[in-house]
């Protein structure tokens, strides 16, 4: 409350955590993309982590992972109908978007719950299932950005990558545990997982439910839903796990691409996932994986219960409200 936060005529919904990474914000960030671009004129606005450009950048179909960041990429080339830009400086992009596209009708901001320039009409919080704000710590002791309490200034809980058989008694737990913090409404989520597709134009056809060992190779904060879901796939279960938004090497591949090779197994492949695959479609990189089996899993939000309906009825009357 000393500096001050602006607020917009138009909707704006934040999607953020309080902790670094792993909670699936993107995801959840293409629910709503899908569940109201039929709809409305809406953007998505993101600072595009681990760009190498500056300032606001507009997507387009020329676009690569290093100048809007992979996560943006990614919602763009499911999107293309939607607007996506990214802006280290939120308000700044706001302000951009209503000039460049005066009928827009909703703005959604990508991981904005720390972003306290921008008021927004809605501010959802995500908590990962397998590892809740509530049992983490500030950093450098845990991964929290910020401190617990600070959950209090949501509009909406969404635990998400809960198991896709979710039983009441868990749920109970969480809403237990949440008491405390005054939510509104507290919502469960988990990931569909698609079947597999090709990273690159030239990989090898695949059986899916022939492969018996996986190699795992990923750039994510967390793999631990993924790795639940995979090992009930395979065999073996190879893990090339890197940190968040890892920009791959050549050094990287050629490494995994010898350990694949040597492998004694002949019904294997190459797994990452969907955000991964933006820093991969790079011509040194794809040289490397050429011959090669390598595959993405795509992923798709479903909520338990009522949540589909309640965040949309939610969002929906901000927008007619507004």
């Amino acid at each position: 409350r000393i500096l001050p936060s602006a607020s917009f005529s138009l909707p704006v919904v934040s999607l953020g955590n309080l902790s670094v990474g792993g909670s699936g914000k993107t995801p959840h960030v293409e629910f709503l993309a899908e569940l109201f671009k039929s709809e409305y004129k809406i953007a998505i606005l993101s600072r595009g982590y681990k760009r190498q450009t500056k300032g606001f950048v507009l997507a387009g179909k020329d676009s690569a992972a290093r100048e809007i960041g992979d996560e943006p990429l990614q919602i763009y080339g499911k999107y293309p109908d939607v607007i996506v830009a990214v802006d280290e400086r939120r308000k700044r992009g706001i302000r951009r978007l209503l000039k460049l596209y005066p009928g827009l009708q909703l703005i959604i901001l990508d991981d904005a719950f720390q972003h306290r320039y921008i008021r927004p009409g809605l501010n959802l919080l995500l908590s990962e299932y397998y590892k809740p704000f509530f049992s983490n710590y500030l950093l450098p002791a845990g991964s929290l950005r910020e401190p617990r309490k600070s959950a209090k200034r949501a509009d909406l809980m969404i635990i998400t990558k809960t198991p896709q058989v979710f039983s009441p008694l868990d749920q109970r737990f969480f809403e237990q545990k949440l008491e405390r913090y005054r939510l509104k409404k507290i919502l469960f989520s988990s990931l569909e997982y698609k079947a597999w597709r090709p990273v690159y134009n030239e990989s090898p056809g695949i059986c899916e439910k022939e492969i018996r060992t996986i190699f795992l190779l990923t750039g994510i904060a967390n793999t631990s839903a993924l790795e639940e879901q995979l090992k009930k796939q395979c065999d073996s279960l190879v893990l090339f796990a890197y940190r968040d938004h890892h920009d791959f090497s050549s050094g990287d591949l050629k490494k995994m691409r010898e350990a694949f090779m040597s492998h004694i197994s002949r019904k294997k492949v190459i797994l990452t996932t969907e955000k991964d695959t933006m820093r991969l479609r790079k011509p040194e990189l794809e040289e490397i994986l050429r011959g090669l089996p390598v595959y993405y899993v795509p992923v798709k939000v479903f909520f338990h219960g009522d949540g589909k309906e309640y965040l949309y009825s939610m969002i929906k009357n901000q927008i007619s409200s507004q």
